[in-house]
């Protein structure tokens, strides 16, 4: 039995969670969860119902992860520290995994649903600004920059890149040069090729 159990559809955003175990070399227990008839064990897991969510089964006890950014993290934390980052790549780091899953995420969506800033209220008000700004941000990192923390892949490429393979898949995030180079080059990792080579939805089951 493993150590892991993971609520998954492979049309979610599970597949970013099943990269970071493909990662850290773990096989998690995958329970299949049918959008239509979720799993009551979800629900005990995660009220909300949604995927990705983890079970971690450690020395007796089960610890639940939800969100994709935080699944991420936590699973480099346990294991594989080597995708940690170093106390200088830290800033970076924590940075723009939580800049992809908050700001960008938002802005992503909101545009995608038909709704932008009217106005620079508006756009302070929703934190994102517009995702031409967002987008922006991203862009004048990522043209720095080959990674997220500069020259080595660590755990926060995995959110970051599924984010922008995704954005430039479905034409939700604006295509710059420095995006498709990275994703170019998250797409030549083998574990992400063994999860996230087809690409699926974006939609949380």
């Amino acid at each position: 039995m493993s150590d892991y159990t993971l609520f998954f559809d492979p049309m979610s955003r599970a597949v970013i969670a099943q990269w970071a175990f493909a990662e850290v070399g773990v096989e998690p227990e995958l329970v299949q969860v049918d959008w239509e008839a979720k799993p009551g064990a979800l629900y005990d897991a995660n009220s909300m119902g949604k995927v990705p969510t983890i079970i971690h089964h450690h020395r007796g006890h089960d610890h639940v992860v939800t969100e994709a950014a935080a699944i991420c993290h936590y699973l480099a934390e346990f294991e594989a520290p080597a995708l940690l980052p170093s106390p200088e790549e830290r800033a970076n780091y924590f940075r723009w995994l939580f800049f992809t899953a908050g700001p960008l995420e938002a802005a992503i969506t909101n545009t995608s649903m038909g709704w932008t800033p009217q106005d620079a209220r508006q756009e302070a008000t929703v934190g994102f600004g517009t995702l031409e700004r967002a987008a922006d941000a991203l862009d004048k990192h990522l043209q720095r920059h080959d990674y997220v923390c500069g020259d080595r892949f660590t755990m926060a490429d995995v959110y970051v890149g599924s984010q922008v393979g995704w954005g430039l898949f479905f034409g939700t995030l604006p295509k710059r040069d420095s995006f498709k180079a990275y994703a170019e080059r998250m797409e030549g990792r083998e574990a992400y090729q063994k999860t996230m080579g087809a690409l699926g939805g974006q939609e949380d089951a």
